[in-house]
């Protein structure tokens, strides 16, 4: 049976953002069974823990004593298993893989960086001054997505791929930055899958209640 560790609880923004949620998309689309190792807070910080993800994040990916982590080498794992995820075309196989890597390499960092200021640094002067450029840099990239996508389904065409699950998800961190219809539409069209949909649930379903704060005495 495939582990994918998850967080036992995060704040309420985070919810339905934890990356673990590629992966669980990723295992859906291939109809491949999976469990969840719900992480307390701290947990991530063992050396159990940190001999399977050195960086102490989640998502990890145990199958037969077999561990993997990074969600783009997961998914991409996965889809060796799932031709809904990869072709079998070689050529349309490394387009979807070029659309895995544009997703984790050319759009997720720039809009983390918007993410980051807005909602950890708002108040502090350095943050002020960086918004508006690190938006513009992030809406720039949009832009050049959307013009790649144009009036297609999918970014390579009438075929949703691993590239297109990576790809969506990272669209939803920061929705007021996806302005443009074409993407707009497309995020719609990519999360209305039924595999998504699990996925989402599964995730909001694990994590726990907010912690009860005790009244002051």
């Amino acid at each position: 049976m495939i582990t994918i560790s998850a967080f036992a609880w995060v704040p309420p923004f985070a919810r339905g953002q934890v990356r673990d949620l590629r992966v669980r998309w990723a295992l859906e689309e291939a109809g491949l069974p999976y469990r969840t190792r719900l992480l307390e807070q701290g947990d991530q910080d063992t050396p159990e823990y940190r001999a399977l993800q050195p960086f102490g994040q989640v998502p990890i990916f145990e199958e037969d004593g077999d561990v993997l982590f990074e969600t783009g080498a997961i998914v991409l794992y996965t889809g060796e298993r799932s031709e809904v995820l990869l072709p079998k075309d070689p050529l349309a196989r490394a387009r979807a893989v070029q659309w895995v890597i544009a997703a984790l390499n050319s759009i997720e960092p720039h809009l983390m960086n918007v993410a980051l200021i807005e909602l950890f640094y708002a108040d502090q002067d350095w943050a002020k001054q960086r918004r508006p450029g690190a938006r513009e840099f992030a809406a720039n990239r949009l832009r050049g997505l959307a013009n790649a996508l144009g009036d297609k389904a999918y970014l390579d065409g009438d075929r949703f791929t691993a590239g297109d699950l990576l790809m969506s998800t990272i669209l939803r961190i920061l929705p007021d930055l996806v302005t443009d219809d074409r993407l707009k539409a497309y995020v719609e069209r990519c999360t209305a899958r039924p595999a998504f949909r699990r996925a989402l649930d599964a995730q909001l379903a694990d994590f726990r209640p907010d912690p009860v704060l005790e009244p002051a005495v």
